[in-house]
């Protein structure tokens, strides 16, 4: 399978400390990719290289087999981007207004705005919620915008950190139920970063563990989990004790 990214001899350093060295690193597409590891492991920051948001100090990052000049990334190469963050990051406007701002920022025409908001309102349930400021949305409600937001532009890649952890339990049952129904229907490539285990396993189909702000393992999310290697077998054990591995 062709890799839509891929990372070589990546180092991002920072105040003479290294925060990452990754030799090599893939994203392929139709997968459904989780990172995990200790607090600190360099999670966000493999992320934000991956999505282009953040410069690598050394190596290369090819897009489709092309290498990407180092902070000059195109404006159409981000675009096949998205990202949905911890935070909604809702502007003070509507629900309607929030998803359809990607779409308005690439001028679309205006009926066809209309539709694929009312497309998206009703997928992730919250068309009720289309004229409703976004500041004043519950938890779980912000999460769907946001969601909805991202997926709206129809991303080559959905990049995503963190999206459901300051939901309460029910509320984030739900909406991963929801989300993944979602995901698989528009088969977007995705890459998850999480802390929690119990969502990497209901979701991602490959993991990786990073450590140190090295990939110390990584593979089909099963395989990872039920035989982690050496490097990583503390981290996953401790999280073992807590979430059954059953899928």
């Amino acid at each position: 399978m062709n890799p839509l990214v891929e990372l070589n001899n990546i180092t991002v350093k920072a105040q003479n400390k290294t925060i990452l060295d990754i030799p090599e690193f893939q994203i392929c597409a139709g997968e459904f990719l989780g990172i995990m590891g200790p607090n600190g492991a360099g999670k966000s920051t493999l992320l934000k290289v991956l999505a282009f948001l953040e410069k690598q100090s050394g190596g290369e990052i090819l897009y489709r087999g092309k290498v990407i000049p180092k902070g000059n990334v195109p404006l159409e190469l981000r675009r096949k981007f998205s990202i949905a963050l911890q935070q909604s990051l809702l502007l003070d406007g509507t629900v309607f207004h929030n998803i359809a701002i990607g779409l308005t920022l690439r001028k679309l025409p205006k009926g066809d705005i209309k539709d694929k908001v009312a497309h998206w309102l009703e997928l992730f349930g919250i068309s009720h919620l289309a004229k409703k400021n976004a500041l004043y949305l519950s938890g779980g409600e912000a999460q769907r915008v946001n969601l909805a937001r991202a997926m709206i532009v129809e991303p080559e890649i959905l990049f995503l950190d963190e999206p459901f952890s300051a939901l309460d339990f029910p509320t984030k049952i739900k909406l991963m139920e929801d989300f993944k129904g979602i995901i698989e229907t528009a088969r977007t490539t995705a890459v998850f970063v999480s802390h929690d285990l119990m969502e990497i396993n209901y979701l991602t189909n490959r993991l990786a563990i990073i450590v140190n702000g090295e990939v110390k393992q990584s593979g089909p999310t099963p395989r990872v989990l039920e035989h982690p290697n050496s490097s990583t077998a503390s981290f996953l054990n401790e999280w073992k004790k807590f979430y059954p591995l059953a899928r």
